[in-house]
Parts: C-alpha cells; structure tokens; sequence
C-alpha cells in the first residue's frame, strides 16, 4: 500500500507540473526550485525530481548540469521550426485518416466538435486567459481529427508535437484578436475532413496552425518596434 501511495503522489506531481507547463502558469525559461515545488504540491523530494525527469524526457522541461531544472524556454526559431514541423505531422495524419478512417472515428471527431463548440473559450472573469476546459475540449477535438490515422509513430509525434505547440497557443491568447474566429476555422475542417477532401483539409489545417505562429511573431515585432520608439524618444 506504501509503495501505491507513493506511486500515485509522484503521478499526481507529474500531472500537476505538467498542466502547469502547458498552461504557461510557470512561465518558459523559470527556474524550478525543487523544495519549493515539494512544498507546493506535498510531496517527496524524490517524487519532484522523479516528475521533473520525465518532464525533461518530453522536452518541456531542461535539466542544467549544476543549476538544477528550468522550464524549457521559447524563442521565435523554435516556434518556426515546431510549426513547420507539425504541420507537416499533422498533414500526414489528417491524410492518412481520411483516406482509411471508418464511420466510428467520424463519430468521434463529431462528437469531439460538438464539445469544444459548447465550450467557452475563456475564462469569465478574466477574458484575457484560455479555460483550462476549452484548452482540453481543443487538444480532445485534435485527437480525434488525427486518430483516424493507422500509424502509432506518427501519432506519437503528432501529440509530443501538440504539447509543445500548446504552451505558445497559450500565450498567444490575449494577442488574438476578436477578428479570429477560430469556430469557423474548426468547422471548415470538419467539413473538410467528413466530405474527405484531403487536399481541402490539409490546408484548411495549415492556415490554422500557422494563424497562431503569425499572432506571436507580429506581437513580437510590434513589441521591439515599441521598445525602439522608446528609446529613440
């Protein structure tokens, strides 16, 4: 019973880190102290550090030789390259569903849309922020677009991938714009991906990964642009 116990609070330390990552409540790049996160969370020491290396495995955390573990860092060339890179996984997924997905998994990617249609976007009171359950409905209704897919390998990467893709989506919520309707943008794959129009889908697909790439890179110039003013005057 000891050892169940113990198991299940390094789990659970796992999970709590890992959401907290993904959800950018500890920002890219910070120091993760690890009697601070003992404290926090109540468990062993060798329950954090035991989270922490497999954190380190999936990429979302660095280990520092002789300065501990950090929360990986973001930059505009990793968020470059992780976007090209997925949309090429994803493309290959969405094809290969649509081409031998069967009637169960186009229930499931309905059913996967209806939730994240019925599900608000934001959190009521802080209109800035993604809800963690719309976050969830949206990495559920990916899933499920993909999961038509026959290839284990190819599926893994797609989700190591989304997990990455998902702490930038994160902070690009209060730069996106109320002119983005990501709604839409998800019905049009749906329809898409139902009437298996492949070539239609994947593109669809495209410009909506790439509609969040573009939201970050243009705050990002805007923002050095700003500091410039700032310093020219």
């Amino acid at each position: 019973m000891a050892r169940d116990s113990a198991v299940n609070l390094t789990q659970g330390a796992y999970e709590q880190l890992r959401a907290d990552l993904l959800a950018c409540r500890i920002l890219p790049g910070s120091r993760l102290k690890i009697q601070e996160l003992c404290n926090r969370l109540s468990v062993s020491l060798g329950a954090i550090r035991e989270a922490l290396s497999r954190l380190t495995s999936e990429g979302l955390v660095v280990a520092e030789p002789q300065r501990g573990f950090r929360a990986a860092p973001i930059s505009e060339a990793d968020l470059q390259d992780l976007t090209k890179v997925r949309i090429e996984i994803e493309s290959l997924c969405l094809r290969r569903a649509i081409e031998v997905g069967d009637v169960d998994w186009e229930a499931r990617l309905v059913a996967a849309f209806h939730r994240l249609s019925r599900t608000p976007e934001r959190v009521e009171a802080d209109p800035a922020r993604s809800s963690d359950e719309w976050a969830e409905a949206h990495a559920a209704f990916h899933t499920a677009l993909a999961d038509g897919c026959d290839s284990p390998w190819l599926l893994r990467l797609r989700r190591q991938l989304y997990d990455q893709s998902e702490r930038y989506r994160r902070l690009s919520v209060p730069l996106t714009t109320r002119t983005r309707n990501i709604g839409a943008e998800h019905q049009a794959i749906v329809d898409a991906t139902l009437a298996r129009d492949a070539d239609k889908a994947v593109a669809l697909l495209s410009a909506h990964l790439s509609a969040t790439t573009r939201i970050l890179l243009t705050a990002t110039l805007e923002g050095e642009a700003e500091k410039q003013r700032e310093l020219a005057g």
